[in-house]
């Protein structure tokens, strides 16, 4: 996707230890229009798959996730990184933070997770794959299936991408990092 791959060279800032900022127009502050076009993209992608449903995990993916609900008339739940008192049927797996270095126990309600669903997994960034591996494990947990997952931005240089891919699961990711060695952002 062209326009988020400029977009990327243009705004992202690249830090030490392979990590990519792009908080003023995805993750922190957002740019709704961009995120409109990533929407339609997974939409384009993933729209003869069989989806019913649009899971992610909070926060970053919460904005992209609603944008392609919106767009293919599809309710969104989202993951939670804290376990609510009030949760009945709770699901719940323990995943690892890259960015902040530190795991989660993270849940989801049985009553919005079931066997009739046929998820589509929308996330902002596809490092290690701890979020997506994560979401998987709640998947499984409640008898609903994969139908593919969507990544705006997946890093190439880790192995994320490789480990899901290898579960024969359909995935997209819009713009593909190779390398930000040297603190040079390189997208494929």
């Amino acid at each position: 996707m062209e326009l988020l791959k400029q977009r990327i060279l243009q705004d992202g800032k690249c830090f030490p230890g392979g990590i990519l900022k792009v908080d003023s127009f995805i993750n922190h502050q957002m740019d709704p229009m961009l995120l409109y076009k990533v929407a339609e993209e997974f939409v384009n992608r993933f729209k003869d798959t069989g989806v019913n449903k649009i899971v992610t995990i909070e926060a970053s993916g919460i904005a992209p996730a609603i944008m392609v609900g919106y767009i293919m008339h599809l309710p969104v739940v989202f993951v939670k990184k804290k376990q609510p008192k009030t949760m009945e049927n709770m699901l719940t797996t323990t995943v690892h933070s890259f960015t902040k270095d530190r795991e989660y126990t993270v849940c989801i309600s049985n009553n919005f997770l079931t066997p009739e669903d046929n998820i589509l997994f929308i996330d902002d960034f596809l490092a290690f794959g701890n979020a997506a591996l994560g979401v998987l494990d709640l998947v499984e947990q409640s008898g609903a299936s994969v139908t593919g997952m969507g990544f705006i931005i997946e890093k190439a240089f880790q192995d994320g991408g490789k480990i899901l891919r290898k579960k024969d699961i359909k995935v997209e990711s819009l713009a593909i990092v190779d390398d930000l060695s040297d603190c040079k952002i390189v997208i494929r």
